[in-house]
């Protein structure tokens, strides 16, 4: 299981004497990478050098114990030999779960894209309503939190929201958010008291840095145009709306909600830079559909990854089979989200862990 561990840690040794000259030359993206890896590496190649230095005091232990005559030695000898195995367990099992292989993602900060799908006017309502549990998730886990571009409906509700998530393990708690999210209640446009299902969909990006996606000047058609929709004295009167197409691909990001025009511009270019750097890695990793198409899949209400039913004060995450009856706490970004989200991770650990060599 271990046959490569060598390899690994020539490599740890060769990086770090390379590291001084890496960041000397100034090259952001040489340097981030050569950080990434080293950061890999070290708790690999520390496990497996303990490793084998209980390895080593096992085979000493049991050499020990087949020479020794006198039972008292024998003895003490003999719970030498467990100590040293259990240790041996314990590490193997530990360079296990290390070698797993680490998702690229993992440290990144996130985008979010939310948006209303199947149920009309209560699914915009419910797209606001998801985005207020995520700022609030934020806001516990000590994440930044940012809105990058909304578009509000009619009632209060929002058609499309993206938001920027800043946190070392944003990405692994909230990666596994994508998917449609359906929500069972009484909405406040039914008059009748009806349960309706709607549903909304929630896109989870990784944010990509400007050394990610190099954007060509020449590959961008930019628009401005006067906002719409509730805002500020400024907000209907000036041209400060941006719309941004990147003509390669067809990728279109347009942003309202500042005043200023530079400042919706400088957003929906973050924004392009994640969409494009998915697509980049969905190009590499050969898949026949964009990861986020098949995320949002197509939004209805049949195809749900969540279920928030109000009236039994239930969320159930389909994916897992875990269910909490605890819905207004989950909307508040309470522990009981975590608990869903910690089901999700576990899962993931144990069909990694499970899986072939």
């Amino acid at each position: 299981m271990f046959e490569h561990l060598a390899d690994l840690e020539t490599e740890l040794d060769k990086l770090e004497a390379a590291l001084p000259e890496i960041y000397a030359a100034g090259d952001q993206a040489a340097s981030r990478d050569a950080g990434r890896r080293r950061a890999e590496l070290r708790p690999i190649v520390d496990a497996y050098r303990d490793y084998r230095a209980a390895e080593t005091a096992l085979t000493d232990a049991l050499d020990l114990l087949s020479g020794e005559d006198d039972a008292e030695m024998r003895e003490y000898l003999r719970g030498e030999v467990a100590e040293q195995e259990a240790t041996v367990a314990d590490l193997e099992a530990r360079l296990r779960e290390l070698l797993v292989p680490k998702d690229p993602n993992d440290g990144r900060n996130v985008i979010l894209e939310i948006r209303g799908a199947e149920g009309g006017e209560e699914a915009n309502l419910w797209a606001a309503e998801l985005a207020r549990m995520y700022e609030a998730l934020a806001r516990r886990h000590g994440w930044r939190f940012e809105t990058l571009s909304t578009q509000p409906s009619e009632m209060g509700g929002q058609r499309d929201v993206t938001l920027a998530v800043k946190g070392p393990d944003a990405w692994a708690r909230l990666k596994h958010e994508a998917g449609p999210h359906r929500v069972q209640r009484v909405p406040v446009t039914e008059s009748q008291g009806r349960v309706h299902t709607s549903a909304a969909t929630v896109a989870v990006l990784p944010e990509a840095e400007d050394v990610d996606v190099a954007l060509d000047p020449n590959d961008l058609a930019i628009d401005v145009y006067r906002s719409s929709g509730p805002g500020g004295q400024s907000v209907n009167t000036t041209d400060s709306a941006v719309r941004v197409t990147h003509v390669p691909t067809g990728i279109v990001v347009t942003c309202q909600d500042e005043k200023s025009q530079l400042q919706n511009k400088d957003k929906a270019l973050r924004i392009l830079r994640s969409r494009l750097l998915q697509l980049e890695r969905e190009r590499q990793e050969a898949e026949m559909s964009s990861t986020r198409r098949d995320q949002v899949k197509g939004g209805g209400r049949s195809e749900k990854v969540r279920t928030y039913n109000f009236k039994e004060n239930r969320v159930t995450d389909h994916r897992v089979g875990v269910t909490v009856h605890a819905l207004d706490q989950v909307l508040a970004g309470g522990e009981p989200l975590d608990e869903l989200t910690d089901a999700l991770a576990a899962a993931e650990r144990a069909e990694q862990l499970g899986a072939p060599e």
